[in-house]
């Protein structure tokens, strides 16, 4: 595998810090989310940090290309227009699924794959397909999980091993999210660190989250815990990481708060020393482990069967977490009634973002918060956030919500300005709302 590129230490660009990155000192890179930004319409202040040499990397979260489905062709055209137009050296996803076909569902979240031959077979074939379709690179990161997959086949380790061995691709490690695994799976980070094949390791992610009631919650928006600082130390004693790159999403500090955090990262990086690199030792550790460096192909159509298998699986696990099914046996309920509320929780955040008008019509955040978790119960997302707040919105029309009727017509003039559509009618906001009690 050739070395990756130096990329040193960067940001998570986002816009609400675009003035501030531009001014953070020593800043070597950023990453975008690839589906923020348009690639005929770049925001200036992220144009200007190409000008003057600082490397972009667009980082996906929408592909799932760990669920059962093949990857969608459009989506992965997105990902390699964004990765041209930013002229970067690679681009990066996740090793997650975020939705099923049947029944079509949407997470709105990066959910894990199962740890199994099937789901592992599944992932090998769909990382073939998005090689084939991208210009540069692809890097996949292992995400933070609040539950586990029952009877799974494979460790972490073993996972990611075997899918670099088969595929080539190359790994993100996202070592705060090796210690939300810690905290909500039992999971030990050293023993991850040193199972994968580092030499494979493209850049490494640091964020900050935070404990509640023994759950670790990902968060983005809080600071770098030392525990984190000390699994990137940890990492640094193993390899060289090419790059590393501070995330933050929501709560942003002052400039000197993110600047700081970037030295804190710096210092680390610069004052680890390596002490083996090239993973030989972990991936000799084990029978099991020095079976899977002969990559075995497989043939055509193998795995068909094994995606019926994982669709199967998956289309149980996202209809019990936000269409209140039953949870499948084997998971462990209590967790998964957390990532449920998580999920409605986090829902409900997008959306007042994306149509910041809405809790405003309904009268503030709490009223508009219990609005939408009300509605999300009955109706599972299905086509995405910005196609939610449109359905949101006419749900609440169909019941003669909200109440005032000045609100109301707030929000019908909003809903038919979106949707390009004539509000319904009462006679089917009636008709509608008797097939909703009845369901």
């Amino acid at each position: 595998m050739k070395p990756m590129a130096h990329l040193g230490v960067g940001i998570g660009w986002r816009p609400e810090i675009a003035d501030a990155v531009e001014r953070l000192p020593g800043l070597d890179w950023v990453e975008v989310v690839a589906e923020n930004i348009c690639p005929g319409h770049l925001p200036e202040a992220l144009l200007r940090l190409r000008e003057r040499g600082t490397r972009v990397v667009p980082h996906g979260v929408s592909l799932g290309i760990g669920g059962a489905d093949r990857p969608d062709p459009q989506k992965l055209a997105a990902l390699a227009e964004r990765a041209v137009a930013l002229g970067a050296p690679l681009v990066t996803e996740h090793i997650a699924f975020v939705r099923t076909s049947s029944p079509a569902l949407e997470a709105g979240h990066l959910l894990p794959v199962p740890r199994t031959r099937d789901a592992l077979d599944v992932l090998c074939e769909n990382v073939r397909i998005a090689q084939d379709a991208l210009p540069v690179p692809l890097a996949l990161e292992n995400i933070a999980a609040l539950f586990s997959w029952p009877d799974e086949e494979l460790t972490e380790g073993q996972f990611l091993t075997e899918l670099v061995e088969r595929t080539g691709v190359r790994l993100l490690i996202d070592v705060a999210n090796l210690h939300t695994n810690r905290v909500n799976r039992g999971e030990d980070p050293a023993a991850v660190l040193d199972a994968i094949p580092l030499e494979a390791l493209a850049y490494v992610h640091v964020a900050g989250g935070v404990e509640r009631g023994g759950v670790w919650h990902d968060t983005h928006a809080h600071p770098v815990p030392p525990v984190v600082l000390d699994l990137l130390a940890a990492l640094r004693s193993r390899v060289d990481p090419p790059g590393v790159l501070l995330e933050r999403d929501d709560d942003f500090p002052p400039e000197a708060e993110l600047a700081a955090e970037l030295e804190a990262i710096r210092a680390v990086v610069t004052a680890g020393g390596t002490t083996k690199s090239d993973g030989t030792a972990a991936r000799a550790a084990g029978p099991q482990a020095a079976a899977q460096q002969d990559a075995r192909p497989e043939p055509p159509g193998a795995t068909e069967a094994a995606r019926t298998r994982v669709a199967l699986g998956q289309a149980a696990l996202l209809s019990a977490l936000v269409a209140g099914t039953p949870v499948p046996e084997g998971f462990d309920r209590p967790r998964i009634r957390v990532q449920a509320r998580a999920l409605a929780a986090k829902r409900a955040d997008v959306v007042a973002r994306l149509a910041p008008e809405l809790p405003v019509i309904l009268g503030g955040r709490d009223p508009y918060r219990e609005a939408f978790l009300g509605y999300a119960k009955g109706r599972p997302m299905t086509a995405g956030y910005r196609r939610d707040a449109l359905d949101f919105a006419e749900h609440l029309l169909v019941r003669d919500l909200p109440a005032d009727p000045a609100a109301r017509r707030r929000l019908t003039t909003w809903w038919r300005d979106r949707s390009g559509a004539t509000p319904p009618r009462r006679i089917v906001r009636w008709a509608r709302a008797l097939v909703g009690r009845a369901a």
